[in-house]
């Protein structure tokens, strides 16, 4: 994986440390409509890295994640998008913010440092069609 610099140890993870270590916390958000989601923590997440990477790493993870029941580990995520960055205010959205698509959502390019991550950033990460469908009528099932 060159550059990620990611160290699998069976079910645990651990992330090379480098000058631009952070921990990040990412919301896997199953439905939007039932507010289903789990939160992940990776620890040592290198801002520097792209969005892309982080992406195809935290896709490869989660399916042999422990604790996550098998719906969270066999879903379609795709997209990510800041919920909350540290020392900043939170949204009142249960699950994920729907205003500021075009700054919130991390373009695939960019790296995590420039796409606005940094310490402690919550991210959601989410199948893009289901957020898509789920603005458009932002319902909630129960």
């Amino acid at each position: 994986m060159g550059d990620i610099g990611y160290l699998h140890e069976g079910y645990s993870k651990s992330v090379l440390m480098s000058a631009e270590s952070s921990t990040i916390t990412v919301r896997l958000v199953r439905s939007f409509e039932h507010r289903n989601f789990r939160p992940v923590v990776y620890h040592g997440v290198n801002l520097d890295q792209t969005v892309k990477q982080f992406i195809t790493f935290v896709q490869k993870d989660v399916p042999s994640r422990a604790g996550l029941p098998p719906p969270f580990k066999n879903y379609k995520y795709d997209t990510m998008k800041i919920i909350h960055q540290a020392h900043k205010s939170k949204t009142g959205e249960l699950v994920v913010s729907l205003e500021d698509d075009d700054k919130l959502i991390l373009k695939e390019e960019s790296t995590l440092k420039a796409a606005g991550v940094a310490n402690e950033t919550e991210l959601a990460f989410f199948c893009e069609e289901d957020y898509r469908n789920y603005k458009a009528n932002p319902v909630s099932a129960w």
